[in-house]
């Protein structure tokens, strides 16, 4: 095992060293800061691992924008258990970045995540020197993990989630992930089936405990209908007019998606719909496809500009951060990467909103959301196009039916609310026994 180990290491050195000047011409032509790049490298301005004050310290990583709202869930639980605490967050894209800036601002020490490059990493944890060091959901990288614990380091995977697509994948370098994880000293895991896998990966059984997910704590319970009122406002909509929401779409998702809009609009003509990509600098693309249609389109940057009132039956979300909030005017939704074999997205952030949500067969890394909704007849599932069209058009014909099924699919969040706090114990305990042990010596 400590074999595979070591190749890894000197392998992904020799690799970081000749794709290095890539990423940087890359990070040039995408006129990425200078000091986002250094910090990449591990090295750190002095204000920011000087500049704040705190004990314990506690590392928190989440790679992007959908870890970050389970990783701010977490945060604020250590807060209220460990007041004085100092975090210091890492994200690895600008999309997190900016997520985390929105939901934590300066309750944290934000910072890019060093490259899992031996070097990179000890820099960085030489200079922040973390009581533990937390990884969310699926971050497994082995250098990270190894050198954190030989330095005295306490390791944890919270809201851990192995799905059934990436399981197969680890287990093609088994040897290499059972060293790795004998060097986290807790794995606090989403459901039982992750740890299961986790188990079957080499985590031992002892420091494995299952408590939830903690992006439901990040889930709006109270959701701001002034905001909602205000949106309503911007998009045009009358009290009754029906809005299709597709969220988080994946390419080749919108032009089934289109045509399903396409089917329902004989029957609805003044239905809107609202396309979300996953990743909005394809809005230009979609646009054009739409083009394709002979439909009508704004983008929602246009809608922000004052004076441009909606006129178009379609709308492209070209903005970050406004998803979850868009839920609030939705009549039906529909969430992506599920038609298309990409392991879906969040089922829950709609279902917080009581809004019927369809999704469709390709559910693999949300299986346990998926699980939760169904069990309550909360979810439904569509085949392929067709089936989304008549699905879409039935619930927008049915009101009550689309309204019970959307406080079930409401009232099975709630349910769940309370994880955060759980994975936040996890941490808290792994310090304090730490402590105990530091005062027996």
């Amino acid at each position: 095992m400590k074999i595979a180990y070591t190749v890894y290491k000197y392998v992904s050195g020799v690799l970081f060293m000749a794709l290095f000047p890539l990423y940087r011409l890359y990070a040039r032509l995408k006129n990425q800061d200078r000091d986002d790049l250094r910090q990449r490298l591990g090295m750190y301005a002095h204000h920011l691992h000087r500049g704040a004050a705190g004990t314990p310290q506690i590392w928190i990583h989440a790679v992007s924008v959908g870890e970050v709202s389970a990783a701010s869930s977490v945060v604020e639980a250590l807060r209220r258990q460990m007041p004085r605490c100092r975090i210091i967050f890492s994200t690895t894209t600008a999309h997190g970045y900016a997520a985390a800036r929105q939901k934590l601002g300066h309750r944290v020490t934000l910072i890019f995540a060093p490259f899992d490059f031996i070097l990179a990493v000890r820099r960085a944890l030489r200079t922040f020197r973390p009581d533990v060091f937390v990884c969310l959901e699926t971050e497994l990288w082995p250098n990270w993990l190894v050198e954190a614990h030989r330095a005295g380091i306490r390791t944890a995977l919270v809201n851990g989630r192995i799905s059934v697509r990436s399981i197969k994948g680890y287990l093609r370098i088994k040897p290499l992930m059972q060293f790795t994880l004998a060097h986290v000293d807790a794995f606090s895991m989403i459901c039982e089936a992750d740890a299961r896998r986790v188990e079957l990966l080499g985590a031992p059984a002892q420091r494995v405990f299952v408590n939830g997910n903690a992006k439901y704590d990040a889930l709006p319970f109270r959701p701001d209908r002034r905001a909602v009122e205000a949106l309503r406002q911007q998009y045009g909509l009358s009290a009754s007019e029906p809005v299709f929401l597709a969220g988080s779409t994946r390419h080749d998702e919108e032009a089934i998606i289109l045509d399903a809009y396409e089917q329902v609009r004989k029957q609805l003509p003044e239905l809107l719909l609202v396309i979300a990509p996953r990743h909005v600098e394809r809005a230009p693309q979609i646009k054009r496809l739409i083009d394709t249609y002979g439909l009508p389109c704004q983008l929602r940057t246009e809608l922000l500009q004052l004076g441009n009132a909606r006129t178009a039956p379609v709308v492209i979300m070209d903005t970050m951060g406004e998803l979850e909030i868009t839920y609030g005017i939705a009549s039906i939704v529909f969430c992506g990467g599920s038609l298309v074999p990409l392991g879906g997205q969040n089922i829950l952030e709609a279902a917080a909103w009581g809004k019927p949500v369809l999704y469709g067969p390709s559910m693999d890394d949300f299986l346990e959301a998926q699980t939760l909704l169904e069990n309550a007849q909360a979810g439904i599932q569509v085949r392929d196009g067709a089936d989304l069209a008549v699905q879409v058009e039935y619930f927008l014909t049915h009101p009550h039916q689309a309204q019970a099924i959307g406080l079930r699919a409401q009232a099975v969040v709630r349910s769940n609310f309370g994880a955060a706090m759980k994975h936040a114990a996890v941490i808290q305990n792994m310090i304090q026994n730490e402590q105990v042990r530091a005062c027996g010596r």
